[in-house]
């Protein structure tokens, strides 16, 4: 986690940029008034939807919990609805499209979808089954590995190493 932080501040200065250069190169083509009002009313937008977006969050959540159901899927969608929100009302055309593209339900099935999978690799298998609910496993079929037993010894291929040894045959 903090290995990723050393990026933030690098991050924020290359945002930063774009978004004054694309408020630019808007303002060229439409007007830096038209410009300046679009990004006012995108703002006003995403504060609007963001009392909206919490309070279908924590209804969904409700919801989940007093069904006696993971609020996983509620709780991740929430999670995504305010952020698009959050990004929609910070002043910026190019956080503003994001935010926007993240309000979009396909989008934000993809993104919540995203967010899942994130979640359930950082927490514990027990945690995530509590979130989520039962996980889906893939299996193939194919041939069986056979595993050792503590019993026997594991067999290696000729030349193989099996806990540092090499095995000759």
């Amino acid at each position: 986690m903090r290995r990723g932080l050393r990026y933030l501040p690098p991050a924020l200065l290359l945002l930063t940029l774009l978004e004054l250069a694309v408020f630019v190169l808007v303002g060229r083509a439409v007007g830096f008034g038209a410009a300046l009002l679009l990004v006012f009313a995108a703002s006003l937008l995403g504060l609007a939807l963001l009392r909206r977006e919490g309070m279908r969050a924590w209804r969904g959540f409700r919801a989940a919990a007093q069904a006696g159901q993971p609020p996983g899927p509620q709780v991740t969608d929430g999670l995504v609805g305010l952020l698009g929100a959050l990004l929609l009302a910070l002043p910026g055309l190019v956080s503003g499209a994001v935010g926007l593209l993240l309000l979009v339900p396909p989008v934000r099935r993809l993104a919540g979808g995203g967010v899942r999978r994130a979640t359930e690799r950082r927490v514990s298998s027990m945690v995530a089954g509590d979130l989520f609910g039962p996980r889906r496993v893939r299996v193939y079929q194919g041939q069986s590995q056979p595993t050792p037993t503590p019993q026997q010894p594991p067999v290696a291929e000729p030349g193989r190493a099996i806990e540092g040894e090499i095995v000759d045959r």
